[in-house]
């Protein structure tokens, strides 16, 4: 086993980075710089990540595999008992000490006990669930480091507890999601590593005791909820291989003195014990599992272009946000208000404005919606949600668009009861052929047998047309046709028609007005007495003639 300097001085360089805005970025050029130098890049790579909360010896257990590495296979791999751990930056305290994820700039060459000669890759990543990290920052980390690498160390404190098993579901689900044909298992080797694990009566450090407790946690029982045996078969479904680890504290000396800086001296001998045991499990030439995506064994170059790609698809918005389980259930509950809210809306729409309802006024309409809108808006606003009143406006805000939506159709419904309105189409061509008629008739009286004929011609395809136009309706079909032809027979009736009727009408009123006015402010029915005939005498009978009748 040899190792090679991918970088000027040996260490952790980053690869993705993490900005203030909850982005990430690939830094392409130290990427590049460990992966693609001539000696390595062409062989099988095997990637080794660990991953899980913040501030729970991440980086503190890789420094040890990078102990075992460089010790090319000697028993003594540990070193003496005096000698400062290096690696991996780490630290003891509350906060948080790595961002993104790293690489260490080392790749190690190992022959497998076949003769074939792999890299192998340390990955180091953020830690999960601290202060300044999202639910999509944690998802994010974790889905990249599972999709990369061939090994995921899912490093927990204590017990696997029915939260970790939730965080993993979200995490591989996100990374899964972002997999187009991921097959059957989209991920390889899944280690679960117990850290201070503290019933060891109940089960024994290492292996055996952590593959104990892992059938525990991940057996579906037959009376086990629904919800529960779905989160397991998921997580057996994501990974190829699952197993786990129980590894003892490593004493009160490391987790309390602040100048601690690795020295075995200083650890507890079990937790060392069991180090010898796990370090191997992972990274002896016999155990490597080497990186294979659709089944084909990843080169150390082709990882680039697998970083890239990944990295690329949670840069954009392909992907759903993932959400903390209160924000999941707050949404969910939110929603529900939304939908009962709506269905109140409808139901008071339909009984005055639905199909079985005749023509209502437009004003009349409008004000029943307003009426309906503000009962719908009281019954949102009065049932029990989660997450506060900032949390729920913007879904008061989508129930009153989804209103004024359904309002729009309700309108246009309504509309199309209007008996006058519905008859505009036909109205509109009938009065175009009767003008062409009239225009055609005058035309020839004068001998402009020209434009004659022209009107002629536009009076029969009036008439055809609206022919054309009563099939699509009695039919049902060419109903794109029909609709413009509504929408031709509108325009001619709002800007040519209407004016004309409507100017006629204002003349037709103004001439009856003056009519009146002129007449002395006659009653309109009182019939004009020729004022001439007042006190003109009246003539005998005598004079007047009998009227002669004819048998």
């Amino acid at each position: 086993m040899s190792e090679y300097d991918g970088t000027k001085g040996v260490g952790a360089v980053q690869i993705v980075i993490s900005d203030e805005e909850h982005t990430f970025d690939l830094d392409e050029v130290a990427l590049e710089k460990v992966l693609l130098h001539d000696e390595i890049k062409d062989l099988p790579v095997a990637v080794v990540s660990v991953a899980g909360a913040f501030r729970k010896g991440k980086s503190f257990l890789l420094d040890f595999f990078i102990r075992y590495l460089r010790a090319k296979g000697r028993e003594d791999w540990l070193g003496d008992d005096s000698s400062p751990l290096e690696g991996f930056s780490w630290r003891g305290g509350a906060e948080r000490d790595t961002t993104g994820i790293l690489l260490w700039s080392e790749v190690f060459r190992i022959k497998t006990p076949t003769g074939e000669e792999i890299a192998v890759i340390l990955m180091d990543t953020q830690g999960a669930f601290d202060s300044e990290s999202t639910v999509r920052d944690c998802a994010t980390i974790f889905a990249l480091s599972t999709m990369t690498s061939s090994v995921q160390i899912y490093n927990l404190s204590g017990n696997i507890q029915e939260d970790d098993l939730q965080h993993l579901q979200l995490f591989t689900e996100y990374g899964r999601l972002a997999l187009e044909d991921c097959g059957d298992t989209p991920f390889q080797k899944l280690q679960f590593l117990v850290r201070d694990w503290s019933f060891p009566y109940d089960a024994p450090y290492g292996p055996e005791g952590g593959d104990t407790i892992l059938e525990r946690r991940l057996e579906v029982k037959e009376r086990q909820h629904h919800e529960l045996q779905s989160l397991r078969k998921h997580i057996r479904s994501c990974f190829s291989e699952i197993s786990c680890f129980l590894m003892p504290h490593p004493g009160l000396r490391v987790a309390t003195n602040p100048n601690f800086d690795g020295r075995l001296s200083d650890i507890e001998r079990d937790f060392i014990q069991e180090l010898k045991v796990l370090v191997p499990l992972v990274l002896s030439p016999q155990n490597l599992v080497v990186k294979r995506i659709g089944g084909q064994k990843v080169r150390v170059k082709e990882l680039v272009h697998y970083f890239k790609a990944y990295t690329a698809i949670y840069q954009g918005n392909e992907l759903p946000e993932p959400k903390s389980m209160l924000e999941a259930t707050a949404e969910a509950n939110n929603l529900s208000a939304v939908a009962s809210a709506k269905d109140m809306y409808v139901n008071i729409m339909e009984e005055t404005c639905g199909g079985h309802q005749p023509y209502m006024a437009t004003t009349q309409i409008e004000s029943e919606h307003f009426k309906a809108k503000q009962r719908a808006v009281e019954e949102f606003q009065s049932s029990k949600k989660m997450g506060g009143s900032d949390f729920s406006n913007k879904y008061l805000d989508t129930l009153e668009k989804d209103m004024e939506d359904l309002f729009v159709n309700y309108k246009a419904h309504n509309e199309s009861k209007n008996i006058f309105k519905s008859a505009r189409t036909p109205a509109t061509i009938c009065t175009i052929a009767i003008i062409c008629y009239i225009l055609s008739g005058f035309m020839g009286l004068v001998g402009l047998y020209t434009f004659a004929n022209m009107f002629n011609l536009i009076m029969g395809l009036a008439l055809v047309l609206l022919a054309f136009w009563a099939y699509t309706r009695y039919s049902g079909e060419f109903r794109d046709y029909g609709l413009y032809i509504d929408i031709g027979a509108d325009y001619i009736w709002k800007y040519a028609l209407k004016p004309v009727y409507t100017k006629l009408l204002n003349k037709g009123f103004e001439t009856a007005t003056n009519e009146i006015l002129l007449g002395g402010g006659d009653n309109l029915f009182t019939p004009k007495v020729n004022k001439t005939l007042i006190g003109t005498p009246r003539p005998p009978v005598s004079a007047l003639k009998t009227p002669r009748i004819y048998n």
